[in-house]
């Protein structure tokens, strides 16, 4: 199937006033149009973050008419709202957990994925010179005390059986590395880093475009049905017709998106960005600009911008017209994690939403006949959305499903009214963990 050229017309531009420090350099903007006319492609792609234009950039180079259809504009969604971490590894498994959970072919396959996922990124950029002020310093995920510290000496001896090259370091060297006041150790994964996640989706975007994809914005898909061998999917009064159509959606509930997001929990993360700070603190707080999180149930994370802005978030427990309270809260909790004099300033701040699986694991959703869905990057979005994606590509151009390194399975089941509720029920767990535990 070919798409048809009248079915398109040049997007309108459309200017917006900054809400995360991202927009700032944002990078060159991938061509796109609006739908107007009826279209038919080989696959359509819902969804135009970074698992969508992965996979529409592979299968557009391999000669498949691709359209992806994003509701609003590239960049509004949870990956353009994305605090810029890449993270080769699990929010809350190890690798023992992964094989238990998937056997040991299919668990090596997406431990050897996943711990490669964050090098894929960094290659991408650099051989196409993605500017997106990407640093690959690595990856630090400090232990808050002795217990912690021995899990994760535990799981850096996984990975390195793997072949990565993660260390655990002792209370000494990772002091070296950070200001973080609860620190006992840390793992190590140099290949990990940090980058402007909103500048490296419209790159993700032009490469799928110069493949030969279309993209498409304000298409907003409402439903799906099939029509003869192929999908026929509404959008704002428009139809386009596909063989297989790929659902990537994240946590999204509305329209078509339903059909993925109702299996997954949404998570709100909200998250900051400080005034840019004296390179002196700068240099204090992050001595080799490693992007951090630590090992408490309510995680402390932080990172530095091309301008030494800080850039943290946290979880509410409730989130209703919670945005400048959280602001307040994680500028203050930076003051005191990172024993910094003054409560930082607050620039920027912003919410999106993370989509979380039952098991914290990513999964790819046959739910139906040409139909399939992406779900459960659980925060680590950016270096497993690469390996979600290409996945995703390859199934389509006739992988088997035991071949890819992503587990492949039924239509999943939904959670239910409930599940949004289930975020405020877990940061209320973990602050009283943490408290707990003094």
């Amino acid at each position: 199937m070919n798409a048809h050229a009248n079915a398109t017309a040049p997007s309108r531009t459309v200017e917006t006033t900054p809400r995360t420090p991202w927009q700032l350099a944002p990078g060159e903007r991938p061509r796109t149009a609006e739908l107007v006319g009826d279209l038919s492609v080989d696959v359509a792609v819902v969804g135009a973050g970074f698992v969508g234009l992965t996979a529409a950039r592979h299968l557009a180079a391999a000669g498949l008419s691709v359209a992806v259809l994003e509701a609003t504009r590239i960049g509004e969604g949870a990956s353009g709202l994305n605090a810029g971490f890449v993270v080769p590894n699990f929010a809350k498994a190890d690798p023992a957990a992964v094989l238990a959970r998937l056997g040991e072919e299919a668990g090596h396959r997406l431990l050897l994925a996943v711990g490669s996922s964050a090098d894929a990124v960094f290659d991408l950029v650099r051989d196409h010179a993605i500017d997106c002020d990407a640093e690959q310093t690595g990856w630090i995920h400090v232990a808050h005390d002795d217990a912690a510290a021995r899990m994760l000496r535990l799981r850096a001896d996984a990975w390195q059986a793997l072949g990565r090259p993660v260390t655990f370091l002792d209370e000494g060297e990772a002091r070296q590395r950070t200001a973080a006041r609860l620190c006992r150790g840390a793992l190590f994964d140099p290949s990990g880093g940090m980058l402007n996640p909103l500048a490296l989706l419209h790159g993700l975007g032009r490469l799928a475009v110069a493949a030969g994809a279309t993209l498409l914005e304000n298409a907003k898909v409402s439903d799906a049905r099939r029509d003869g061998g192929a999908w026929r999917l509404s959008a704002g009064g428009r139809s386009v017709r596909a063989r297989t159509v790929l659902l990537c959606t994240n946590a999204f509930r509305g329209g078509l998106a339903g059909r993925l997001g109702t299996r997954l929990v949404p998570l709100p993360v909200y998250q900051i960005a400080t005034a840019p700070l004296p390179a002196a603190e700068a240099a204090r707080i992050a001595p080799h600009r490693n992007p951090l999180a630590d090992t408490r149930a309510n995680l402390f994370t932080c990172r530095l911008d091309r301008d030494n802005r800080l850039i943290s978030g946290g979880m509410a427990i409730l989130p209703v017209h919670a945005e400048g309270r959280m602001a307040h809260a994680i500028a203050a909790r930076l003051q005191q994690e990172l024993g910094m004099r003054h409560c930082p300033d607050v620039q920027f701040s912003w919410r999106g939403t993370a989509a979380i699986s039952t098991d914290f694991l990513p999964h790819i959703l046959r739910m139906s006949d040409g139909l399939f869905g992406a779900m459960g990057c659980n925060g680590r979005g950016i270096a497993v959305t690469a390996v979600v994606g290409r996945a995703l590509a390859d199934l389509v151009l006739g992988a088997a499903e035991h071949a890819v390194p992503v587990p492949v399975g039924g239509a999943g089941v939904p959670l239910g009214p409930f599940a949004p509720l289930m975020p405020s029920l877990a940061v209320a767990h973990a602050r009283w963990q943490d408290a707990r535990a003094g």
